[in-house]
Order: structure tokens, then C-alpha cells, then sequence
């Protein structure tokens, strides 16, 4: 086979390769004008400024909590207080597992250190 057989098909195929790449960098080409709009056109609108805005944040006031009942008065009498004993007293039975150390009851030494901690 001749060197001219063996060239002819590379050269060919750079020199596509080359005239692809040269057009796809032409930029001599000016781009389209923009779209003429057809509709009337209204009045610029005016810009005004933006609004003052003033945010004020306040935490909620704290609940007021009402002084707790003896001890005598929610246990009934007995050495404990109950889960529904203390439901006679919102924040106790709110806080009945602390106040019981996860136990079923209260006792008055338990029920006087819970009220040394809400306090």
C-alpha cells in the first residue's frame, strides 16, 4: 500500500474535525434583533421607597403559678400523693414524674423539695 492511501483518510478527517471547531467559533455573524412588542406600552411605574418596618419581639409573660397547697391538703390525709391526687394541682401533675422521681407517688419529703424548685 502506498504512504498516500495511508494519509489521505487522517488528513481528510482533520481537516473536518478543524472546519466543525472554525464555524462553531465564528462570531462575526450579528445576533437577531429583539422582538418588537406589539401591545401599547403603559407608563414606566414610579419606584418608591421601601416601607419603614419596625419589629418589636417580647418573650411571653411567665405564667403565674399559684402557691402550692400543703401537703396534707393533696394527699388526703395519708404519707403519699398519688398521680390523680395531684391532679388537683396543675403543675404538680404536670411534673408528677420529677416530683415522684419516676416512681407512682410523692412523699411529703419528695413534695417539699419539688416546691423548693419551683420557687
Amino acid at each position: 500500500m502506498k504512504a498516500r492511501n495511508v494519509l489521505l483518510p487522517a488528513l481528510v478527517t482533520g481537516a473536518l474535525i478543524f472546519a466543525g471547531a472554525s464555524f462553531a467559533q465564528d462570531t462575526t455573524g450579528q445576533a437577531p434583533p429583539p422582538p418588537q412588542n406589539t401591545m401599547p406600552s403603559a407608563p414606566a411605574p414610579t419606584q418608591t421607597p421601601p416601607p419603614d418596618v419596625t419589629v418589636r419581639s417580647v418573650p411571653p409573660a411567665a405564667p403565674q403559678i399559684a402557691t402550692p397547697p400543703p401537703f396534707n391538703q393533696l394527699a388526703g390525709n395519708s404519707k403519699w400523693i398519688t398521680e390523680e391526687q395531684a391532679a388537683a394541682y396543675p403543675p404538680l401533675a404536670n411534673d408528677f414524674l420529677n416530683a415522684s422521681h419516676d416512681g407512682k407517688r410523692v412523699s411529703k419529703t419528695q413534695y417539699e423539695a419539688w416546691v423548693k424548685q419551683i420557687q
